[in-house]
């Protein structure tokens, strides 16, 4: 967006270019990526980036600051999943925005959603230096947020999963991580951290003690790095081996409970020029006449599952009475193309990306590309130009 760089680097692009970019970022995950990496990196300009991490920063303390919130994001946490000696925030936090337009023309951030979970936090940093070298950008551009660079960052990140424990006695915990498309992030993880990737399932519990095995030795885990999703526990029905509501002798890096507590449920708690109109389907008296304007969203799924954008009244009713509360009514942002591209301008979603320890702070962020209804990859499919991305700053 920022129009010297965006000319410069469409001006100079080429498709060798480009599979050299695949090349290197298989080559430094040591596997090959297997999601759309979009041919360009986006260029922000740094005011734009810290409004929106001031609006970021304004929504997170709305919530958790908040005692009657919290009081109320109880019931979000079900019953079998609520995790014991809550910590007191959330360590992790991912805020999604869009941009539009408003009626002076000028660029404002829209919340598209937000969540107290880990994203890649040690592949998009290896994505954003890639682009840098392999289209030899301007050096001076940077990706980090707070005055971070490659060596604090690390340090930051090693104080909130490492926390000073030997990192093999530290895991990473998915469910079949050997499956999942964010793999490349796992392997960089452990290369950044030396920390293990362990599936959920091969995880072993002993009076209070969780234990995973390495080369026929039973090792144990005394803190988790916690990328397990439930949602997809569920719809798997993957049997575990141990309990979440159990009092283990085991540290969360972080807690899990906040995966609840901040997420899709809370927009409609929020109050901000940036959050578009949102409800809970079941507090809905009725409708809106425009249902082409607004988005369906069941509150706990990843990666687009379940939405429905411009819903039909049919859609809204088909919903149980009773699992109409999963689900949140959202106004659509309408997200302005903003980047100049071969195939046409094309939308961005930008991720602020924040580490919390004993502050509050912006670490990375994370762009996505498209110009289909939605801008998840698998929304995005057979166009170029498009899908993961990074946000280089000047």
């Amino acid at each position: 967006m920022i129009s010297s760089y965006r000319h410069h680097f469409n001006a100079n692009f080429t498709d060798e270019k480009y599979d050299r970019l695949r090349r290197e970022m298989t080559a430094r995950c040591g596997m090959e990526v297997p999601f759309a990496l979009c041919e360009s990196p986006c260029f922000f300009p740094h005011a734009l980036v810290e409004r929106m991490g001031e609006d970021s920063k304004a929504l997170i303390h709305q919530l958790v600051d908040n005692p009657e919130y919290l009081k109320r994001s109880e019931a979000s946490i079900p019953a079998n999943f609520r995790v014991p000696n809550e910590a007191s925030h959330p360590m992790f936090i991912q805020v999604d925005f869009g941009l539009v337009r408003d009626d002076a023309g000028e660029l404002q951030p829209r919340l598209v959603e937000l969540q107290a979970f880990p994203s890649l936090y040690a592949y998009q940093p290896v994505l954003s230096q890639a682009y840098i070298d392999v289209f030899g950008l301007d050096s001076n551009l940077k990706y980090f947020l707070d005055g971070l660079d490659a060596a604090s960052y690390k340090k930051l990140l090693g104080n909130a999963i490492v926390a000073g424990h030997d990192p093999a006695n530290v895991v990473l915990m998915e469910i079949h991580p050997d499956e999942q498309k964010t793999k490349p992030d796992f392997v960089l993880t452990e290369q950044l951290l030396g920390i293990r990737t362990v599936c959920i399932t091969k995880i072993r519990k002993q009076g209070r003690r969780l234990f995973y095995e390495e080369n026929g030795k039973q090792v144990q885990i005394e803190r988790i790095y916690n990328r397990t999703i439930v949602d997809e526990l569920e719809r798997k029905g993957i049997a575990l081996p141990f309990d979440f509501r159990d009092d283990l002798d085991v540290e969360w890096a972080g807690h899990p409970n906040w995966y609840f507590r901040i997420s899709k449920y809370s927009i409609p708690y929020l109050k901000h020029p940036s959050v578009p109109r949102t409800s809970f389907l079941d507090r809905l008296a009725d409708a809106p006449a425009d249902l082409e304007n607004f988005v369906l969203k069941p509150l706990y799924s990843f990666a687009g599952l379940g939405v429905k954008i411009a819903p039909s009244r049919a859609d809204l009713d088909a919903i149980p009475a009773g699992k109409r509360s999963e689900y949140i009514l959202q106004e659509r942002v309408n997200f302005v193309p903003l980047v100049e591209t071969p195939y046409g301008p094309t939308k961005v979603e930008l991720r602020l990306m924040y580490v919390w320890l004993d502050e509050l702070r912006p670490a990375l962020t994370i762009v996505r590309m498209g110009r289909g209804l939605q801008m998840g990859v698998d929304h995005n499919k057979n166009m170029k130009w498009v899908g993961s991305s990074a946000a280089l700053i000047a």
